[in-house]
């Protein structure tokens, strides 16, 4: 695994490795679903489905990148938390419309997403 120093410095990989706007696509609604299930997990206090909540969406982003991107999911190479803060930031960029400037920097083509 990379040492923490680095994770300011793996946001540009990260976008990198998130070329495609078709795997964005998959990991917003990732994100969005994965948040709203842990928000559901926790009011209900349904602790036991936090052990299927993380595998479905290491395997659901295992999936986007194997066939979408072609490569393999950042998490393992990573700190498995430093892909879900990227997931939410990548998120979040999109839709407060700075996701273009961020990929410009990462040398990402522009795209729609």
């Amino acid at each position: 695994m990379k040492s923490l120093s680095g994770f300011s410095a793996y946001w540009l990989d990260y976008l990198r490795e998130h070329s495609r706007p078709l795997t964005r696509i998959c990991h917003y609604i990732q994100t969005s679903l994965g948040g709203l299930a842990l928000l559901a997990i926790l009011y209900f206090q349904a602790w036991i489905y936090l052990l299927a909540l993380l595998p479905a969406i290491f395997i659901f982003a295992l999936c986007v990148h194997l066939f979408i991107e072609g490569n393999k999911p950042a998490a393992a190479d990573h700190p498995f938390w430093w892909s879900v803060v990227n997931d939410i930031r990548m998120l979040c960029h999109m839709l407060t419309g700075t996701l273009a400037r961020e990929l410009e920097k990462a040398g990402v083509a522009r795209s729609w997403v």
